[in-house]
């Protein structure tokens, strides 16, 4: 095998293309947490419904599955580079446009350009990394990616707690008297604009960094530019390992010519074993990436733990240590992947998921088995004129809803979950308990169904939002739980922390590593933006069904449910994955042709 060993005397482009890869995976983690920091302060001064705020928060999603499905076809016409810049100046146009919004309709635009930003990023950077970077810290640079992803998360949250810690300046002085309402709603008025805007100064620098670099040396030799590619090699390379680069890539390429003309256009189509292999591969990997249950633990996670015996303000802290532990552990697993390899973090942080999720899941059974449904008592309390709903949930509500139903003392405190219904559309409430002073649930229609046709597509695309519009409100569970104790729920934070650090030190580390190594230079483009759109799907799939499944079967169940997918990502990493470090894309393709063993 060829050493592939860093150039000498090229570290300073390295380094650049690995703080363009940083940037973009920043702006990717920006994209993706920005809006939990910044949507208390909307929702209190935009005049927005719920089903408004829900369709802004979703449009980054929306946005990111229309772009990701044209990312791969685009990078192959325009280039990595220009997809990159592209992707990068849609991010920079967004922050101003959601900024300076004054209404829905441009908060929704802003948003989309965010998701399709982050589209375009998710594909094009690790595309670009893959291509461009040496086999000996390509592992590094798309680790780093996704380091500073976690980076742009946590940053997120730290910018959102230091504008909470200043509006509750605010909110003192107004209870005080030394300050105005006015003065409180202006100040977070722009205090949501002013998050959005800190994330601009990472954009700019990404949109700088994609004109200094080079194309990818790969699309440029595809593209019959030859000299091209050998310049764009010989900014990171020595003239002997570009020299031996461009003879794989034409060996590569007179194997495709040859396997065409002796077989055909069937055998060179993805049937063939070196494109079909790899490319179910990567699309295992990344629906089981999704399949841990990873973004309903992050977005549910202070629900999570307060249903567990946290308190509210202990759950939002356990959230930041969350976040902490993504970003902490990822640094470990960037320092590890180009020396002990894929295969063995993947395998270790699939494992460590596994063992993470039944903890949980034991902890939450343990309790559930104690739960009550009051779901026809709730609905004997369903205002029928305009049917809408408020509880004031106290111990006294406590006793109704349960009398005889429950072995718990109705003085135990208690939480309260309502899943509910207007036609189609189901929504659930935040998770009151019965010893808060302002543990109140007020359901109405607003807080269900869509506004419009636009944001009713997205939010249900086969419901009827019409008959919708007229339903009566259907309590579908009201889910009555003992708080356990705060052991138990720090005991679970644990478990959680725990499950947060194996995927960062795995698979948050090694799925956009693994994805964009596995597939072949001639499908990488449009195999990439498939997998990720099944990607994608998955965790829709798992967003619309998160709160149904537990409102019915529990979270004992549902991280059961995570634990079992994860068997199926330890299963194909440590049996099925080869492991990839230090070989040239090349080589990984050669292995997938059975001419070699990269093992």
């Amino acid at each position: 095998m060829n050493s592939h060993h860093p150039a000498p005397g090229k570290n300073g482009y390295n380094r650049l293309l690995l703080f363009v890869a940083g940037l973009g995976g920043l702006l990717y983690g920006v994209d993706v947490g920005i809006i939990a920091g910044a949507l208390p302060y909307l929702q209190d001064t935009s005049g927005l419904n719920a089903s408004q705020l829900s369709f802004i928060v979703a449009a980054v999603l929306a946005g990111s599955v229309i772009s990701t499905i044209f990312a791969g076809l685009l990078s192959d016409l325009l280039g990595r580079r220009k997809m990159m810049i592209i992707s990068g100046i849609l991010f920079v146009i967004s922050i101003p446009m959601i900024a300076l919004a004054q209404g829905f309709t441009p908060l929704v635009l802003g948003r989309l350009l965010q998701g399709i930003s982050a589209g375009f990023i998710g594909v094009a950077v690790p595309l670009y990394l893959a291509e461009c970077l040496g086999a000996s810290n390509r592992g590094k640079g798309t680790g780093i990616f996704q380091w500073l992803l976690t980076l742009g998360i946590v940053a997120a949250a730290l910018i959102a707690m230091g504008f909470s810690a200043w509006l509750g300046g605010i909110e003192s002085a107004v209870e005080k008297g030394t300050a105005t309402a006015a003065q409180l709603f202006a100040a977070k008025n722009l205090a949501w604009r002013s998050i959005f805007w800190v994330s601009l100064p990472p954009g700019i620098l990404f949109v700088i960094g994609a004109f200094i670099v080079s194309e990818s040396p790969r699309w440029l030799f595809r593209k019959g530019q030859t000299e091209a590619a050998k310049a764009a090699l010989l900014r990171s390379r020595t003239p002997e390992q570009a020299e031996l680069e461009l003879a794989e890539m034409a060996a590569t390429a007179a194997s495709e010519r040859q396997a065409s003309a002796t077989g055909g256009k069937i055998k060179e189509s993805l049937l063939r074993r070196k494109y079909l292999i790899p490319f179910v591969m990567a699309c295992v990997i990344l629906a089981c990436t999704q399949a841990t249950g990873v973004n309903s633990i992050i977005g549910y996670n202070a629900t999570i733990l307060i249903q567990a015996g946290l308190s509210d303000v202990a759950a939002h802290w356990g959230y930041v240590i969350l976040t902490s532990v993504n970003f902490l552990i990822t640094m470990i697993g960037v320092a590890l992947v180009d020396k002990r390899g894929r295969k063995f973090l993947l395998s270790l942080g699939s494992a460590g998921i596994i063992v993470s999720l039944l903890g949980v899941a034991f902890l939450f059974h343990r309790t559930e088995k104690q739960r009550v449904d009051c779901a026809l008592a709730v609905q004997a309390m369903v205002t029928t004129t305009n049917q809408t709903l408020n509880i004031d949930f106290n111990p006294a509500t406590v006793t109704a809803l349960l009398g005889e139903k429950s072995a718990v003392p109705a003085s135990q405190p208690q939480t309260l979950i309502i899943i509910y219904s207007y036609g189609d559309f189901r929504a659930a409430t935040k998770v009151v308990r019965s010893t808060d002073k302002t543990a109140t649930l007020k359901i109405d229609r607003g807080s269900c169904v869509p506004a419009n046709q636009g944001v009713a597509f997205f939010s249900n695309p086969f419901a009827d939002l019409n008959a919708a519009k007229t339903a009566p409100l259907k309590i579908e569970n009201a889910l009555i739980t003992p708080v356990p104790s705060a052991i138990n729920g720090w005991l679970t934070a644990a478990f959680v922390f725990c499950f947060m650090a194996f995927f960062a030190v795995g698979p948050g580390v090694c799925v956009w590593l693994a994805l964009s190594e596995l597939m072949p230079t001639r499908i990488r483009s449009n195999g990439m933006a498939i997998a990720l759109v099944i990607n994608q799907t998955v965790s829709t799939v798992i967003a619309a069904t998160f709160l149904p499944t537990v409102g019915k079967y529990g979270y004992g169940t549902m991280f059961f449910v995570f634990a079992g997918g994860t068997v199926i990502y330890f299963i194909t990493a440590a049996f099925f994955l080869p492991e990839t470090k230090g070989k040239t894309l090349e080589e990984i393709e050669e292995y997938f042709e059975g001419k070699n063993n990269p093992q």
